[in-house]
Parts: structure tokens; sequence; C-alpha cells
């Protein structure tokens, strides 16, 4: 199993289905399509009151962004070959389509303000200050 950070962006093409662990933790998974020929497919794992959100909140055909921890998980299949499988164990989702509805791990309200859009232009004067370029 590998593990690293990933942002990724797409639309929902399997709905979120929910389940619970032993101990009644929430878990829903659901499949994102991240790419324009329905080729590459990622499977989101969310945990806790962000499973609850997602189960409630994200259909099929909804654009969402998601952050969280990429595991790269292998497993031999019957004929001997190994498959590997993508998940995503997100502490964040969020719908990018409609209402806006942010929704992390660690603070689960919604939060339509912290959703803030840049012209390319503002980037590039306001948020880089050129002294600090090394080249």
């Amino acid at each position: 199993m590998t593990l690293a950070k990933a942002f990724v962006t797409g639309t929902v093409v399997k709905a979120p289905e929910k389940r619970f662990t032993q101990n009644d933790m929430a878990i829903a998974g659901f499949t994102l399509n991240i790419d324009k020929n329905n080729e590459t497919l990622l499977r989101i794992i969310a945990f806790g009151q962000l499973a609850d959100t997602v189960a409630s909140t994200v259909n099929v055909g909804d654009n969402v962004a998601v952050e969280g921890k990429l595991q790269v998980n292998t497993y031999k299949l019957p004929d001997g070959k190994d498959k590997k499988v993508y998940e995503i164990s997100a502490n964040f989702v969020e719908k990018m389509s409609g209402v806006s509805s942010p929704v992390s791990a660690q603070n689960p309200a919604n939060q339509e303000d912290s959703v803030v859009s840049f012209n390319q232009d503002e980037i590039a004067q306001d948020l880089i200050d050129e002294d600090e370029i090394p080249f």
C-alpha cells in the first residue's frame, strides 16, 4: 500500500454507498471519473460525519473536488496477475456544480463563504511577489 496526498476533480459516476463499521462509524464510498474519456476512475472513501454528508448530498453527475490520501492497493487475481486499485481516503469533498457546500473531515458544516474564485490576472498580480522568485 502506498500513501500520497492527492487533489482531484471529476464527475461522480457511481453514487455514494453508505455503510457502517462494527463500531458504528459511517463509511461512504463513490466512484469519480477524473478524465474526459471515462478511462480513469478513482474510488473515493469518506469516514464519519464527512461520510454522512457525502452520502446525503453527492449524486451521480455532480462535479466534485476531493482532497485526501491516495492509496494504491495491490492484490492477486485468481489467474495469478496483480491487480491495482486506486482509492482516495477523503479529508475534504466539495461539490463544484450548483450550490457550493464544501465539507471537510475537520469542519463538516456548510461553509458557503469559503469558496473563492480568482481571475487568472489577479493571481499573477496580487499573490506572487516577483522579488521572492529565485530565478
